[in-house]
């Protein structure tokens, strides 16, 4: 954060309460962005280019931690079907840096103050060379992400993403018409064996120790009523053993040298040990778990969670006048790449109209008084002048700025 917007952005603040004018709404020069887009993922991106395309000033800030980093390749994403996530980030950043009044760091955003009423905020940054820096902007997306949390099971962490997923969308298609297994609590289960049906027809719940009266009852609340019955017309058997280990038999990653290559099938190999009889070998699993946010940053700034999402309306704007909440972590729950791409440009064309609706109103915000200035005033200018004398460096000369 520059000098100049540390000392005069709080001056211009205090200039307004001591006159009991009309507030002073801030140009987008007196603060180092216009924007500031928190993440890097493809919801971070969408609306980095959705500011590009409309020329605003905005800086991405990008921690190089990825909810999709355990997957072998994306899928689904039209025109990017079967690329690494990786490449998918490169040929966005790139294509982005043709832009001009938008840019990316690397680093990872550890607060974010709203100042004067949510006129404008303060993100501290931390680099990864361990700099720390203070940039302010007038409007936040927050683009941060979800963590998922595995179960402890030796085998399924490392081998999460590779054969065990949990997106029949994002990676079912290249196990199709395999020997498949359902992971996590039995109340949950149901619904996930219905979503692989089309792709699978050897499909076996490991309920873990979870299939009691209790789960199954709550199966019909989560997936449809006669879920059991369902279940037992489909085939799909219920082992409900207490799983000790998943070993990996065979690594079935396909040819993944080309980003031009179609999908393909994967063929993968595991083997199931439980505490007790013998062990079933399948080729894949899908996985139902839980997960939170990435970045606690949203809710410190005073973003409303609700199920441990970022709540949001139509236009992404959270309970914070100003920040916006995209991807995967906010509220509408539809987590694919596809629907995070919408969020990020939704909530871009809803801040730039903001920023805009801003300028008119500031137009009709009551001027400072012309000619000589009255007592109050002129008693603040003396106090804040003060204040700045007593600083060490004496950043500034506060009439150097005239404010009128």
């Amino acid at each position: 954060m520059s000098l100049f917007t540390s000392i005069l952005l709080p001056l211009l603040a205090i200039l307004a309460n001591v006159a009991n004018a009309a507030p002073i709404l801030l140009p987008s020069a007196w603060t180092d962005y216009e924007v500031i887009v928190v993440g890097g993922g493809p919801a971070g991106l969408a609306a980095l280019s959705a500011l590009a395309r409309v020329r605003r000033n905005a800086l991405l800030i990008d921690s190089g931690d990825y909810r999709n980093t355990p997957t072998r390749l994306m899928h689904d994403v039209i025109g990017f079907d079967g690329v690494p996530p990786a490449y998918f980030r490169w040929v966005a950043q790139n294509q982005l840096s043709h832009y001009k009044t938008v840019k990316t760091t690397n680093g990872t955003v550890t607060n974010i103050q709203p100042e004067d009423g949510n006129a404008y905020f303060t993100v501290s940054m931390t680099a990864f060379d361990g700099a720390i820096s203070l940039i302010t902007a007038r409007k936040i997306v927050l683009a941060t992400g979800l963590r998922d949390l595995l179960a402890p099971t030796p085998g399924l962490q490392e081998n999460f993403g590779k054969g065990i997923y949990w997106c029949p969308w994002c990676d079912g298609n290249e196990h199709a018409d395999q020997p498949m297994g359902i992971l996590g609590s039995f109340d949950r289960a149901a619904r996930a064996a219905a979503e692989v049906m089309t792709l699978n027809t050897d499909v076996i719940i490991f309920a873990n120790a979870t299939d009691t009266p209790e789960n199954r009852a709550r199966a019909d609340v989560l997936f449809t009523e006669n879920s059991s019955e369902y279940l037992r017309k489909r085939n799909i058997r219920v082992d409900n053993r207490t799983i000790t280990q998943i070993t990996r038999l065979r690594d079935g990653s396909a040819d993944h040298t080309g980003t031009d290559l179609p999908s393909m099938p994967e063929y993968d190999l595991f083997r199931v040990d439980f505490d007790t009889g013998p062990s079933v070998e399948r080729n894949t699993f899908f996985y139902t778990f839980d997960n939170e946010q990435r970045s606690l940053v949203g809710e410190r700034a005073g973003v409303k969670l609700v199920d441990g999402m970022m709540a949001v309306d139509d236009n992404m704007l959270t309970s914070v006048p100003g920040v916006y909440a995209v991807g995967d972590a906010n509220s509408d729950e539809r987590t694919n790449v596809g629907h995070a791409l919408y969020t990020g440009k939704s909530a871009v064309v809803h801040l730039h109209m903001e920023l805009e609706k801003e300028r008119s109103r500031a137009m009709g915000a009551r001027p400072l008084p012309d000619g000589k200035e009255d007592k109050e005033i002129e008693r603040a200018r003396k106090n804040t002048w003060a204040q700045l004398m007593s600083s060490p460096t004496h950043p500034i000369f506060v009439d150097q700025y005239p404010l009128h």
